[in-house]
C-alpha cells in the first residue's frame, strides 16, 4: 500500500515527499506554483464550498464534516479521483498538500483516512 503523508503547502517540500498533491479547491495565499513544488492540484478532491463554509474549521463539527465530505468524493463523476488512484497505484509515497493552519482537522487529514479505510471507490 502507498505511504499516505500530509504537509501544508507552506513547509518546504522535500525530496522523500514523493509526487505532491494539492487538495484545496483555493489556491493558497502567498505561495507561488514553483515555492509549492506540486505535481498536481486536484481542486475536485476538496469539499465544495458550501461544505467547506459550514465547517469553518470548527472541530466540534469534525465527524460531520468527515461524514459530508465522504458523500461528496463517492457522489457523481470525480475525474481528480481517478488521478488520485493513479498516483496510489504508480508511486510507493505520495503527499497530501493542504493549506487549513489546523493540521488535525482537515480535508487532507479526512482524505488520508478514507483511502486508508477503504472508504473510496478505488
Amino acid at each position: 500500500m502507498t505511504e499516505i503523508r500530509l504537509k501544508r503547502v507552506y513547509d518546504k517540500a522535500a525530496r522523500s515527499d514523493g509526487p505532491r498533491l494539492l487538495v484545496d479547491r483555493v489556491w493558497p495565499r502567498g505561495i507561488s506554483k514553483e515555492e509549492a513544488g506540486l505535481a498536481e492540484w486536484l481542486k475536485g478532491l476538496a469539499p465544495s464550498t458550501d461544505l467547506r463554509k459550514w465547517f469553518g474549521h470548527d472541530s466540534s463539527r469534525w465527524d460531520g464534516f468527515r461524514e459530508r465530505y465522504l458523500q461528496e468524493l463517492v457522489s457523481g463523476e470525480n475525474g481528480d479521483l481517478g488521478i488520485l488512484v493513479k498516483y496510489l497505484e504508480e508511486h510507493d509515497r505520495i503527499t497530501l498538500v493542504f493549506a487549513a493552519k489546523d493540521t488535525e482537522h482537515n480535508n487532507a487529514l479526512a482524505l488520508k483516512q478514507f483511502i486508508e479505510a477503504g472508504q473510496l471507490p478505488i
